[in-house]
């Protein structure tokens, strides 16, 4: 697999950070090639054009339809992390999200 690349957002960037550690632990014991970032979701737009997959936090639901705008002209999927698997910081579950609705 070529490498792709996940990005998490949230509210600031910092939530969302401590997601993106935990699944890049389990990447790397899956011997995965990706690259997973967070940042805050006023710097979305800013990696837009080179993300594989968008996803967000639970607490930013409110902007789904705004970003979907966005990720729709770049045909990047938006998938909104689940509250259960957000709020126990649960990479594997998370990488599994991505995972499965990246497009090659």
């Amino acid at each position: 697999m070529n490498e792709k690349f996940i990005l998490l957002a949230c509210g600031s960037g910092a939530s969302s950070g401590f997601m993106a550690s935990s699944m890049r632990k389990e990447a790397k014991k899956r011997q995965l090639n990706l690259k997973i970032k967070a940042v805050s979701e006023s710097e979305i737009e800013e990696y837009i054009n080179d993300i594989d997959i968008l996803l967000i936090g639970p607490h930013i639901e409110y902007l789904e339809n705004e970003l979907r705008e966005t990720t729709q002209d770049k045909n990047v999927p938006l998938k909104i992390i689940p509250q259960k698997i957000y709020g126990r910081l649960d990479g594997k579950a998370a990488l599994d999200l991505a995972l499965e609705n990246i497009t090659d």
